[in-house]
């Protein structure tokens, strides 16, 4: 049934109402350094202000077993995260309407040089409508709408008419094992809403992500003797010129695929990290290259995992000094596959009602050449998989920030699509 405009009125009106406490919400979360393995304090204080709430509480911790059985899971390093998994639950008096999952992350990627930021990553400032800090966009602005939504509601005296599952995730920016675990727990819905910074936009597709490593072994001489010798890193540098003969190959494959073909370059290799030598005066005996490629929906991670293993091969047996001595692939996180979004569900029609009665003009969509949790509903779960969420600017950069009205804009239009999609009912006292 369609939202009553006098209620989208009123839920639109608590938003604003409630708005200067929801920045502050923001600004305690970027506080919070809650990069790759550090996301503990952040997730307890998640957990107490879900508790404080009143809803239903549950911790979950990764099962790597579980993990590694799963097609879609990361490959477990030992730097993965050991934080839980944080999820709340709403649970209606009688269950009228539709259940929904809300999900969002606490882990941000590393802030990089510190001297390089106008204000310390960790420092939430805010100047004119933009909210500075590493995760102010990805995604603690989305994460903090999760939660505002449902206390819009509230302050009006209404809640859902149906289950509502809030997952606080970890791994995102790695593997992906956190909302994968959060499947594997058993938590479903009727559709999912991530509020990743898209821009206002709906993520139509997203390519899946592959995380590997390659390993050079050289010569080591001294430098006098250098032709003696084989440098590592010299010969890492001629494994990229062959990956990215694959970015290119894997990029005219854009051919034929609807939301991809229209786009320049989809398929991005990144040489994220690069490692390697002793010694300034000794030929390097060793170089390690960190790199992250994505893939189209439908690709399979093995797949393009075997291709790399290939390419690398190939080129290393045409390499005099490699053919000897061939470089080791591994790989060590992200290994993912992409998904499609189908058109036509009702809940994206829902979304988008939502949105113009918000915004006050008609929902997007695009493709996203990125990881997204999403996949995980989408693939396994089966069910609408919505990435929705507020301008942004820098997410992964120096300044990054995100725009407060924007933030504003999608929080009113979560809180209408949680109030049509799940239905209403008198909010229940304790």
């Amino acid at each position: 049934m369609a939202l009553d405009p006098a209620l989208a009125d009123r839920i639109a009106a608590s938003v604003e109402r409630g708005f200067a406490d929801q920045v502050a919400h923001i600004q305690a979360l970027v506080r919070f350094g809650s990069v790759r393995g550090a996301e503990h304090a952040i997730q307890d204080h998640v957990f107490r202000c879900l508790r404080d709430r009143g809803y239903a509480m549950e911790r979950v911790r990764m099962d790597h077993a579980a993990i590694a059985a799963h097609p879609g899971g990361g490959r477990i390093a030992p730097d993965h995260s050991d934080a839980p998994i944080v999820v709340a639950f709403h649970r209606p008096r009688q269950e009228t309407g539709r259940s929904l999952i809300l999900q969002a992350h606490v882990d941000v990627v590393p802030p990089g040089p510190l001297d390089l930021w106008a204000h310390p990553p960790f420092d939430p400032v805010i100047r004119g409508d933009w909210l500075y800090g590493r995760g102010a966009a990805d995604m603690k602005a989305g994460h903090a709408a999760n939660l505002f939504a449902l206390d819009a509601l509230a302050r009006i005296g209404l809640q859902p008419a149906a289950t509502v599952t809030v997952q606080s995730v970890v791994e995102e920016e790695s593997t992906g094992n956190g909302a994968l675990m959060a499947h594997l727990h058993g938590y479903r819905a009727d559709a999912v809403l991530i509020p990743e910074p898209e821009d206002e936009k709906l993520v139509r597709a997203n390519t899946g992500v592959l995380w590997f490593t390659v390993e050079v072994r050289g010569t080591p001489v001294h430098v006098r003797e250098m032709g003696a010798g084989a440098n590592a890193i010299d010969a890492a540098y001629r494994v990229i010129g062959a990956l990215r003969e694959l970015e290119d190959l894997w990029n005219a494959r854009k051919a034929g695929r609807r939301h991809f073909e229209g786009e320049a370059h989809p398929i991005n290799l990144n040489v994220g990290r690069i490692e390697g030598g002793d010694w300034a005066s000794s030929v390097p005996a060793w170089c390690r290259i960190a790199c992250r490629i994505a893939i189209y929906p439908g690709v399979a991670a093995a797949d393009a995992a075997r291709e790399i293993e290939a390419a690398v091969a190939d080129f290393a047996r045409t390499d005099p000094f490699l053919a000897k001595t061939p470089p080791l692939v591994a790989f060590n996180g992200f290994f993912s596959e992409g998904y499609e979004l189908d058109e036509g569900s009702e809940a994206e029609a829902v979304l988008a009602t939502a949105h113009k009665r918000a915004t006050g003009t008609h929902l997007r969509s695009f493709m996203s050449p990125s990881y997204l949790d999403t996949r995980v509903h989408a693939l396994y779960d089966r069910v609408p998989a919505l990435c929705y969420g507020p301008i942004s600017e820098n997410i992964h950069g120096f300044d990054e920030r995100v725009s407060l009205a924007s933030v504003k804009r999608i929080t009113t239009a979560m809180a209408l699509f949680v109030a049509e999609w799940c239905g209403t009912e008198p909010l229940a006292r304790a």
